[in-house]
């Protein structure tokens, strides 16, 4: 194929990632205190980065303002509200557009027991975890928002016998 001018046609356009933000030691410090505990006090956070709790403050502010600290979540014991059994759901689907995509996800996300709902690589395009109270409540589950699922292909289900959270933040 001949271009005018020998000019080659234009690069598809590319997704730009957001400038990572500059973070210094103690931004860093401040993060990983409160990916551990979300509810540790102004003072505690400041003495343990070595901060004046008004630097602290205003420091913590601009995490949130940055993007950087979306939002404080609690740990609830599932257990204690009648789902001790949690599963992780491997979702194939049968279409790969991005209405299937959506579709799925929107319709999933919103089923009760769903802690979260991961879009991934490889054989799998989404993995479900849910809470549920044993594995009759799972199998419904899977049979209710799962599988009867216009766009599913198949499900895998694995259930958790422990889980363990992380607090690492990348170097």
């Amino acid at each position: 194929m001949s271009y005018a001018n020998n000019r080659r046609p234009p690069e598809p356009p590319t997704r730009r990632r957001p400038a990572t933000p500059e973070l210094d030691e103690v931004d860093k410090n401040l993060l990983r205190q409160l990916a551990r505990d979300g509810r540790k006090p102004n003072n505690a956070l400041a003495a343990d980065a070595g901060i004046a709790p008004s630097t602290c403050l205003g420091r913590v502010r601009s995490l949130r303002e940055r993007g950087l600290i979306r939002g404080y979540h609690a740990d609830i014991d599932l257990a204690a509200l009648g789902a001790p059994l949690q599963g992780l759901i491997a979702v194939r689907l049968t279409s790969h557009t991005r209405d299937a995509f959506e579709r799925f996800r929107t319709a999933v996300r919103a089923a009760p027991g769903v802690q979260a709902v991961f879009y991934v690589s490889g054989e799998t395009d989404f993995l479900v975890h849910v809470a549920c109270a044993d594995t009759d409540a799972l199998r419904e589950f899977l049979l209710d928002h799962i599988t009867s699922q216009p766009d599913v292909a198949n499900a895998y289900t694995s259930i958790v016998f422990d889980r363990t959270a992380g607090y690492g933040l990348p170097d």
